[in-house]
């Protein structure tokens, strides 16, 4: 099995994030294979000042243990002003070595770019990480009308495709990467 953390980039109040990460959670489950753990920054209290040295703090000590775990990730981010939200590179710069060596995928929303201004901003911070990012994303534009009230996609036939394609590259990458660290440890 590989542990996948899934995790949700946007705190704002009102936010869709949930939905979209609910859905691709699914999709997630279905494609088999997959350990999911849902990280959900909301519920963490992430502090804004860097202390010298990086350690993660006491206070952060779950989250890092589940960012250490995973085996791959995906980043359901929104896009705000053509980038990816403050949580999001919170938590990326709070960690180091949980990124190293492990795929990256994601899913992103917004308006007309579908987020995808987000998701290419992301692909150099977690290059800087020593992580791999898999060419292919799942990509929603507009998609406050795309999903109903239950949070089903109207048109799912196009994001069902996308999610496995991406969750293809990503286990491959990851059990490709987690053997390569198995006999050869990673050391960046």
């Amino acid at each position: 099995m590989l542990n996948v953390a899934i995790i949700i980039g946007s705190t704002r109040e009102g936010r869709f994030g949930p939905v979209v990460a609910d859905w691709f959670t699914a999709q997630a489950k279905a494609h088999g294979g997959l350990q999911v753990d849902v990280i959900d920054l909301a519920d963490f209290d992430l502090p804004v000042a860097l202390p010298p040295g990086l350690p993660p703090t006491p206070r952060m000590a779950g989250l890092s243990q589940r960012l250490h775990a995973a085996d791959a990730f995906v980043v359901v981010t929104p896009e705000y002003n053509r980038s990816f939200p403050a949580s999001v590179k919170n938590v990326i710069d709070w960690h180091y070595a949980e990124w190293q060596a492990k795929p990256v995928g994601f899913v992103s929303y917004g308006g007309i770019s579908g987020g995808q201004h987000a998701a290419q901003a992301l692909r150099i911070v977690f290059a800087e990480l020593h992580a791999v990012t898999v060419r292919e994303t799942v990509s929603f534009v507009d998609p406050w009308r795309a999903f109903d009230a239950d949070g089903r996609h109207l048109d799912p036939a196009g994001p069902e495709r996308a999610a496995k394609t991406m969750l293809d590259q990503l286990v491959w990458w990851g059990r490709a990467l987690k053997t390569a660290k198995a006999e050869h440890p990673y050391g960046a």
